[in-house]
C-alpha cells in the first residue's frame, strides 16, 4: 500500500482559498459576483438588537404597579431620550408632581402594569463584516454575506490567540531556528506580520504590542510565557477572541522548537508583502486552525504551480512532524508505508510508517504519531 490519510497543516506556495463571511443576522451584502474585493472592505453590514433597560418604575415613582401605565407620559414603540420626561405621577390636588426622567436612551419594548416594568431597548448595534481575504467574489449568500476566492500562499499554524488582522510580511528572524527576543523587534514592524523562527519570548511580544505589530508568528511559545502574555492560564479549547493588542500564530507547538524550514522559507519568500492573519484556534469538533493567508498577484500566479497533493493523503515522499515522544516535534519524509499492523514496544498492533528525518535517521512510528505538512 503506498498511501493513506492523515489530518495535517497545510503549508503551501499556492491553493484556491475560499472564505465564508457571513453576518450572524440577516442585513445587506454589499458586494456582487464578481467584484475584486480587498481585505478592509465592508461587504456586508446590519444591526443587531441594542441592550435592553429595564427600569422598575414602580419603585422609582413609589407607587402600585397598576398605576404606571396611566403615569407613562410615552407609550410602546415611542422614542425616548436620555433625561426626556418618561412618566408623572398626578400628585395632590394636581400639585408636587414626581417626574421621572429617562437616564437611557431607546425605544419604550414594554410597559407592565403587573411588574410596574419598563423595558428600553437601545441604540441598534452595527455589525459590518469584511473581505479578510483579498480576492474574487464567487457567491452571494442573499441577506447574509458572500464566498470569496483567491490563490494565495497558505501556511497554518497548531496554535494561535486574537483574531483576524492584515498587514506586511517582515522577517525578524534570519533562520528557522532563531529564537524571537525583544531585541529584535523594532519601530519600521508597526502595522506588520513580524516573522520569528523558533520559540517567541514574551518580552518580544510586549514589545511588538507597544511599536503596533498587527502579529507574530513564530515557531514555539513557552506556557509560561503565554500566561506573561495573557494574563492567566489559558484553558480554553477555543481561541481568538483575546483582546492583547495583536495576534499570536505558533506553527510548530509548545517550548523550543524550531519553525519548520519550509513554512518559514515560504513567508521569507513572500517578504514585504501583504498578508490576512487569523489565530483564531479550535481543538475540539469543527477544528480551526490559525492561518497566514498571502493572496498571489497575476504575476506570481504564472510562476507558481499549484500543489498537486490531495489534502489529507499520506504517501512516500510527503513531509510530516512527528507529534509524540521520543521523536516529537522532529521534521521527515514518508520512506514507506507497510501495509500490515506492526506490534509495537507496547506489545499492542498498529498500522505504521516509516519516516526518513532530516538527520538521515529513518524510524518506524505509529500513523497515529504525524501530523502531515501538506504541500
Amino acid at each position: 500500500m503506498g498511501q493513506a490519510y492523515t489530518p495535517g497543516l497545510k503549508v503551501t506556495n499556492r491553493v484556491t482559498h475560499r472564505c465564508r463571511r457571513i453576518l450572524p443576522i440577516k442585513g445587506e451584502v454589499l458586494a456582487k459576483v464578481g467584484d475584486q474585493v480587498e481585505a478592509e472592505q465592508v461587504v456586508a453590514r446590519t444591526f443587531m438588537p441594542g441592550d435592553i433597560e429595564p427600569l422598575n418604575l414602580s419603585n422609582l415613582l413609589s407607587m402600585p404597579p397598576g398605576d404606571i401605565i396611566e403615569c407613562m407620559l410615552k407609550k410602546e414603540g415611542d422614542r425616548i431620550e436620555l433625561d426626556e420626561p418618561l412618566a408623572q405621577t398626578k400628585g395632590i390636588f394636581g400639585l408636587f408632581k414626581n417626574t421621572y426622567k429617562s437616564k437611557y436612551a431607546g425605544v419604550i419594548e414594554t410597559i407592565s402594569g403587573v411588574t410596574g416594568q419598563v423595558i428600553i431597548r437601545g441604540e441598534p448595534i452595527p455589525v459590518e463584516v469584511k473581505a479578510y481575504l483579498q480576492g474574487t467574489v464567487i457567491e452571494v449568500v442573499p441577506d447574509e454575506g458572500v464566498v470569496i476566492e483567491a490563490d494565495v500562499t497558505f501556511v497554518q499554524g497548531i496554535f494561535g490567540i486574537g483574531g483576524e488582522t492584515h498587514g506586511t510580511i517582515k522577517m525578524a528572524a534570519v533562520s528557522h531556528e532563531q529564537e524571537l527576543t525583544a531585541d529584535m523587534i523594532t519601530a519600521d514592524m508597526k502595522g506588520c506580520i513580524v516573522v520569528g523562527g523558533g520559540r517567541v519570548w514574551h518580552e518580544a511580544i510586549t514589545k511588538a504590542i507597544n511599536v503596533g505589530a498587527a502579529a507574530v508568528v513564530a515557531g514555539g511559545i513557552d506556557d509560561q510565557d503565554l500566561k506573561e502574555i495573557l494574563g492567566y492560564d489559558l484553558g480554553v479549547a477555543i481561541t481568538g477572541t483575546e483582546k492583547i493588542g495583536l495576534t499570536i500564530v505558533i506553527t510548530e507547538g509548545f517550548g523550543d522548537i524550531a519553525m519548520a524550514e519550509r513554512s518559514f522559507n515560504l513567508l521569507r519568500h513572500r517578504q514585504g508583502d501583504f498578508a490576512a492573519v487569523n489565530g483564531a484556534t479550535q481543538i475540539r469538533a469543527g477544528v480551526m486552525r490559525p492561518e497566514i493567508v498571502i493572496p498571489l498577484s497575476e504575476e506570481e500566479k504564472a510562476h507558481e504551480a499549484e500543489s498537486e497533493h490531495y489534502s489529507g493523503l499520506l504517501e512516500i515522499g510527503r513531509p510530516v512532524r512527528i507529534i509524540r515522544d521520543p521523536y516529537f516535534g522532529l521534521i521527515g519524509e514518508v520512506a514507506a508505508l507497510p501495509h500490515e499492523p506492526t506490534p509495537l514496544d507496547s506489545g499492542s498492533k498498529a498500522r505504521v510508517l516509516e519516516v526518513k528525518l532530516k538527520s538521515g535517521e529513518s524510524v518506524v512510528i505509529p500513523r497515529a504519531n504525524v501530523e502531515m505538512i501538506e504541500a
